[in-house]
């Protein structure tokens, strides 16, 4: 694994959307103008079949409002609760739209799923980048790099930008613990295996999630560092075992519900968050029965 550059410290806003609890950001690199956008959210009525950009629109009058340049929109992984607002941003701002290179793996399961058509390409060619394990890059002058971090899902990706850390599903904050490893291609001890890699950078990294539910009613969250999670989080700190974890989390995984927008955000976010088409071009989303 590569080694932050814990001496570049980036501007980090976030953006929380109250309806899937989740949390985009905007890094701007602290010596330029440039930036990059971390899990853009695109709203979407379900009952009305209506999408909205209320959230992008957000990050896009920030990013105008501050001159920033975006240079990347970063998927940490393909989300399952909810739609991704990348190529609404990118069509406003430009910038380029990574993801991991395991996107195909996450096709080929999820394409047999919703019974798509040989026009699906199932090679993350819908994506601008596809990054690899320790791939390096940049933002401004800012030094950043991904590590794979399968378990949540096999394509889910930590990106590290200066001494900033965002994890994606793979952590939540310490008293929220991990996500869940019961979609097709997750693994309970792969997330402990990709949990205790990200554990093992340097204490002082800042640790941004994605994903937040105010456990017992405290206010949203979004922040951590490596140390509180080392010291206090709930289903990996005090030497909890790989054998433990992976014991706890299918248990607690078989009382989970799926989330409420996962048939439409796999869909969408597949495809860089394109909206799928039928023959006339009406953007159109299907519903198979008994696949999840």
């Amino acid at each position: 694994m590569q080694s932050p550059n814990m001496n570049q410290k980036p501007d980090v806003k976030a953006f929380f959307d109250q309806q899937s609890n989740t949390i985009s950001y905007v890094v701007k690199d602290p010596q330029t103008k440039f930036c990059a956008v971390i899990d853009a959210v695109m709203q979407f009525d379900y009952a009305a079949g209506r999408l909205s950009y209320d959230s992008a629109d957000e990050m896009i009058n920030y990013i105008s409002s501050n001159q920033l340049t975006l240079e990347w929109i970063i998927e940490t992984h393909v989300h399952a609760d909810h739609l991704s607002g990348a190529p609404y941003i990118q069509e406003k701002l430009g910038g380029k739209i990574g993801i991991g290179e395991h996107i195909q793996s996450v096709q080929k399961t999820f394409g047999k799923i919703f019974n798509e058509g040989t026009e699906f390409e199932r090679d993350g060619s819908q994506f601008d980048k596809l990054f690899k394990d320790n791939d390096k890059y940049s933002v401004g002058e800012m030094n950043c790099f991904a590590i794979h971090t399968p378990g949540h899902t096999p394509a889910c990706m930590v990106h590290i930008m200066g001494d900033a850390a965002f994890c994606g599903d793979t952590l939540f904050m310490p008293d929220g613990g991990s996500a869940r490893a019961d979609f097709p291609g997750g693994d309970a001890g792969q997330l402990f295996d990709s949990i205790s890699r990200v554990l093992s950078m340097p204490d002082e990294i800042r640790l941004f999630v994605c994903h937040d539910y105010g456990p017992g009613g405290r206010a949203i969250s979004w922040e951590t560092t490596i140390r509180d999670q080392k010291k206090a989080n709930i289903h990996v700190a005090n030497g909890k075992t790989r054998e433990a974890f992976v014991v706890m989390r299918e248990e607690r995984d078989a009382t989970l519900a799926m989330p409420k927008l996962i048939i439409p955000s796999l869909q969408v976010n597949m495809r860089a968050g394109d909206v799928p088409r039928d023959q006339t071009g009406n953007m159109t989303l299907k519903v198979p029965l008994n696949k999840l």
